[in-house]
């Protein structure tokens, strides 16, 4: 009975049977084990010693011996991972080898025995992880590089310490929509459409209109454009046609024969143009930075009647349709009041809650809403910590959703009982929703401190 439940057991789990024995050099496997490793059942011979050497490069062969060696040399029961090429079929495997030395009297190796299984899944899903790790890491570097050089070339090209922070927190925002477009597709692609809707819908929602193929872009070319809408849309909101209510910006682009495309940005109703008398780091960015992104060339025009921009893009910069592509939705109107503000809204009075995990980003918040007028409660890092603050008198909230791992979730049901309105102010959760599917204004990371002021003013206005 006990050798009957043994079986099941064994079959139940998928595993084989083997048994090497060193005195005949013959090396026995069962059926399952057979299937397994494409061995034949029952006793094969092994003159080379370690039984399946054969199976085996000349280097993967000579690791595995000396593990072995080793665990035995200690008497102790041995795991090992093989990589072996299947000889019914030449796919190139992993096997797991558990089992335990059979000595005789005097303590010398007579074999071994137990249990083989094929480990070929795992092993593939943990080089893809490795992959997936060095990917992020890459990605990484590569994101912070970019901001660093942002950051140089705003400061090069800004006389105050305001100018700049408004300059730097723009393009570093434009970089994060295009980044979470990006993360959502699995670092695939971005579609142009999604781009552009991120960049214009919060600016002026009646003001902008954008349409076109569906295109996706490499991660370099979706970082590229949405500097690019950015830049461009800056300057049409402080000098061309979003500056006043008339005024219309139009974006369109079509698909090019070569597997590029074209992307025109056209301003009109707007004041009367006049070409910048020195060039900044916008127009360098959009001349020089942009074209060579796109693996084309960018193009702006200063007419009268309105500002012009040319964008050609090479077919390296355009993707295959990733198999996730998020969904873009518009802003809610308080996220879009908040993106396009630029002033410090005014709190005072208001008694806000901060609950931010990130010690840096709660500071900038406390100061930022501190010089809105607000008395700020917090701020808290831990779930804990939020908790325990909610006895007190609240009137809004700013919560980051993710805490050290943990969901923010109990602090906004609590906080949703009491009928206190709060913001995210987030880099977590899903594209164009609220995190928790909560009915909340949402301001991603990297966000403008006055863009969280602003959320949270109107929220209190509508309360």
């Amino acid at each position: 009975m006990d050798e009957e439940r043994l079986e099941l057991a064994l079959k139940a789990a998928g595993l084989g049977v083997f048994e090497w024995d060193k005195v005949r050099q013959v090396l026995f496997i069962d059926q399952r084990a057979a299937e397994l490793s494409g061995l034949k059942a029952g006793e094969t011979p092994t003159p080379g010693g370690f039984p399946f050497e054969p199976y085996m490069s000349a280097e993967d062969a000579e690791r595995a011996r000396a593990r072995f060696d080793e665990e035995l040399a200690h008497g102790r029961n041995f795991k090992l991972d093989l990589r072996i090429r299947r000889p019914d079929d030449g796919r190139s495997i992993w096997l797991l080898l558990a089992g335990a030395p059979r000595r005789d009297a005097a303590g010398g190796l007579l074999g071994m025995a137990g249990m083989i299984n094929d480990i070929t899944r795992f092993k593939i899903e943990e080089e893809q992880r490795r992959a997936l790790v060095a990917e992020v890491d890459h990605r990484v570097k590569n994101v912070l590089a970019a901001v660093q050089a942002l950051a140089y070339q705003t400061a090069k090209r800004t006389t105050s310490l305001d100018a700049f922070m408004e300059n730097f927190s723009g393009r570093l925002k434009a970089l994060g929509s295009a980044n979470e477009l990006l993360t959502a597709a699995r670092w695939r692609g971005a579609a142009v459409e999604h781009v552009a809707a991120a960049e214009l819908s919060a600016l002026a929602p009646r003001q902008t209109r954008w349409d076109g193929p569906e295109l996706f872009l490499t991660p370099r070319a979706a970082n590229a454009l949405a500097l690019a809408l950015h830049e461009l849309a800056t300057n049409a909101v402080k000098f061309g046609a979003l500056s006043v209510e008339s005024g219309h910006v139009d974006v369109r682009w079509t698909a090019l024969g070569d597997g590029g495309f074209e992307l025109s940005w056209v301003e009109s109703g707007g004041p009367t143009v006049v070409p910048p008398s020195r060039r900044g780091f916008g127009t360098t960015l959009l001349e020089q930075v942009t074209g060579r992104e796109l693996n084309g060339e960018a193009v702006v025009e200063y007419r009268p009647a309105g500002v012009r921009a040319r964008l050609i893009a090479g077919p390296a910069a355009v993707a295959p349709r990733p198999d996730t592509a998020p969904h873009v939705s518009a802003p809610r109107p308080a996220e879009a009041a908040a993106t396009a503000v630029r002033a410090p809204r005014s709190l005072a009075g208001s008694r806000v809650l901060i609950v931010e995990d990130a010690v840096l980003l709660a500071l900038e918040l406390e100061t930022g809403l501190s010089e809105a007028g607000a008395e700020v409660v917090g701020p808290a890092y831990e779930l804990e910590e939020a908790m325990a603050l909610l006895d007190r008198p609240i009137d809004a909230a700013v919560l980051d959703a993710n805490l050290n791992g943990r969901s923010v979730t109990p602090v906004a049901e609590a906080l949703a009982r009491r009928n206190v309105p709060f913001v995210f102010a987030t880099g977590y959760g899903e594209t164009g929703g609220a995190p928790g599917g909560f009915e909340a204004p949402v301001i991603r990371k990297p966000y403008d401190v006055t863009q969280v002021a602003a959320a949270v003013a109107a929220l209190l206005a509508t309360g």
